[in-house]
């Protein structure tokens, strides 16, 4: 009954890992990958989304090594978590 935003899963991760969101009603919900700058790096979501609990992956390709961190902004609601992506 509430947004929640879940760790990311395999945590590090090589190529690529899950995130796991709740939406307790339907809402604009965007979901970024940042570098260790606060550039952007990829956009996971970007749309409205209706009640209920996803999951995306996000393939890091070509990223080096390193901290990212992923934001997701949703109605009122916005969380930040930290992942490593090791190569």
């Amino acid at each position: 009954s509430h947004y929640n935003l879940m760790q990311n899963y395999p945590n590090p991760f090589n190529p690529s890992t899950n995130i796991e969101y709740i939406v307790p009603e339907n809402s604009f919900v965007t979901l970024k990958v940042y570098n260790q700058l606060g550039q952007e790096i990829s956009v996971l979501v970007n749309a409205i989304k209706n009640k209920g609990r996803y999951n995306v992956t996000w393939s890091a390709g070509s990223a080096p090594s390193g901290i990212y961190y992923y934001k997701i902004t949703a109605g009122n609601f916005s969380d930040v978590k930290k992942m490593i992506l090791m190569k």
